[in-house]
């Protein structure tokens, strides 16, 4: 709680008071009030009581505590890739993927009123920076790394010095007295992150029958030569698309990669079912971790 820098920590405690009185409701994220966890989880579900935690840990842990109904989570963006840890912690959260929501990311670079002189350096949560790096090379800003982007605005206002800015969305300027230094300071106009969200419980594959459904899962193919190929084929020639495919290393061996999946379709589809099954025959570990419906089109 006390992580939150102190101008953030009123708003902090008036959310979670709220988000306590009815946990069912409360949709738990990671950062400050302001940051694009914020946004989404508004957008995602406007009715909802958002919950801010501190870290990504937090909030899974806020979902499995029975403090939130769910927790929205970054797990990619468009321009600085994957989100660090979020593939760790999603198998280890014992929570299943219940959804997904592609959030539009507009960053602003803000300072304290009034601040005169250049910049020397701004604020914000890695990927941020990352979607800024040609922003801020540009006009000789230093980047430093802070836990959220709105935790860097309100961080920015506690320090209370007129040479540091925050890259943040603009609301977090008006939560925390900042000035808009410039608008727009990503370097692609198409910067989007796709959130997830998840819950104690799956959803049932069978209840999923308007729309796209997409499938999320993790796999381990034993370790013999061609396993990852012939692990693949099964999708191939069963005509199930297979929209993302990552890989990480799982301990300091070296010797166990760990593969994360997307695709589309879902368990009680014959052709996904015959896909999986072939996959199976090939792994050493197979977990499905959700079946929601598609936000938006692939390819």
């Amino acid at each position: 709680m006390h992580s939150f820098p102190k101008p953030a920590l009123e708003m902090v405690e008036q959310l979670q008071q709220a988000a306590m009185a009815q946990p069912e409701r409360a949709i738990a994220f990671q950062g400050s009030p302001g940051a694009n966890s914020h946004r989404a989880a508004n957008e995602w579900a406007p009715e909802a009581l958002p919950l801010p935690c501190f870290s990504f840990a937090d909030a899974i842990d806020a979902v499995k505590d029975g403090r939130a109904g769910c927790a929205m989570i970054p797990i990619d963006n468009s321009q600085a890739g994957r989100v660090a840890d979020i593939h760790f912690l999603l198998p280890e959260s014992g929570l299943s993927i219940v959804g997904e929501h592609f959030l539009r990311i507009r960053h602003a670079l803000m300072a304290l009123p009034g601040a005169k002189g250049p910049l020397k350096a701004a604020y914000s949560h890695p990927h941020a920076l990352a979607q800024s790096r040609l922003f801020l090379r540009e006009r000789g800003i230093v980047p430093l790394s802070f836990a959220d982007t709105a935790g860097a605005a309100a961080h920015v206002a506690e320090l209370a010095d007129h040479s540091l800015a925050a890259i943040a969305p603009v609301l977090a300027s008006d939560l925390y007295d900042l000035e808009i230094v410039e608008n727009n300071v990503e370097d692609s106009d198409d910067n989007t992150t796709r959130f997830v969200i998840l819950a104690p419980q799956p959803l049932d594959p069978k209840t999923l029958t308007e729309g796209t459904v997409m499938t999320t899962f993790i796999f381990e193919v034993k370790n013999i030569p061609a396993a990852l190929y012939k692990a693949m084929g099964g999708f191939a020639t069963n005509g199930v698309n297979m929209t993302k495919l990552e890989s990480y290393q799982k301990g300091v061996s070296f010797s166990a990669t760990t593969f994360y999946a997307d695709i589309i379709g879902a368990p009680g589809d014959p052709a996904v079912d015959r896909a999986l099954e072939e996959l199976a025959f090939h792994c050493k570990e197979l977990r499905i971790l959700g079946s929601y419906r598609q936000a938006r089109p692939r390819g």
